[in-house]
């Protein structure tokens, strides 16, 4: 079944009414301090959510796939509290807010399964931060690759290019690319254009 056109998750309310919107790659879906009109469900494609710093440095805070949620704070929140903009052509599902907090009102077990997704989402964020307080960059992205093996433990699916990677575990591009190359001719991985595989167990 085309992702794009599944049904809403199971864990949200059944008489909601979603969204549908398709983005071209790098259509803005949002910016920091737009108004918020609910969260997202990545359906097809990526999005990246990105903050500008001081410096005028972009940081990358995620790229959501296919089946992640974006902005869920938006539900208790006036504004949106950082950008997003299609990495690829993508669609997305939206949640408009206010009928999702009337739902959770009248029935406190849909409340308790956005809860508990919201915990796992907060467990994928806090795996993220680990990552990026490891000081080794070959640590750092050897540590990611055996996180998102796939169901095979071998095959990991790139999300974006290798600067989207990059900047998801706060690497410059050449650290990451330096890092990538020399556990190529190491044996380590095998590249292609969408994956890494990973070669040796020591990875």
């Amino acid at each position: 079944m085309d992702p794009s056109t599944a049904a809403p998750a199971e864990w949200l309310p059944r008489n909601i009414e979603t969204r549908q919107r398709s983005l071209a790659r790098g259509e803005v879906l949002f910016r920091k301090d737009d108004a918020t009109v609910g969260f997202y469900e990545v359906t097809q494609g990526q999005v990246r959510l990105f903050r500008v710093d001081q410096t005028g440095r972009e940081v990358v805070l995620h790229v959501a796939g296919p089946g992640e949620l974006i902005a869920e704070a938006s539900l208790f929140a006036q504004v949106y509290h950082c950008d997003a903009v299609a990495v690829t052509d993508a669609r997305v599902r939206l949640y408009p807010k206010d009928a999702l907090l009337a739902a959770f009102r009248r029935n406190p077990e849909e409340l308790a399964g956005f809860a508990a997704r919201l915990a796992h989402e907060l467990m994928a964020l806090r795996t993220r931060l680990e990552l990026r307080n490891i000081r080794s960059a070959r640590e750092r992205v050897e540590n990611y690759l055996a996180l998102k093996t796939g169901a095979d433990r071998r095959t990991i699916a790139l999300q974006g290019t290798v600067k989207d990677l990059a900047a998801e575990l706060g690497l410059t591009h050449e650290a990451l690319y330096r890092t990538l190359s020399k556990l190529e001719a190491e044996g380590a991985i095998a590249r292609t254009k969408n994956e890494i595989i990973l070669k040796t167990a020591s990875v």
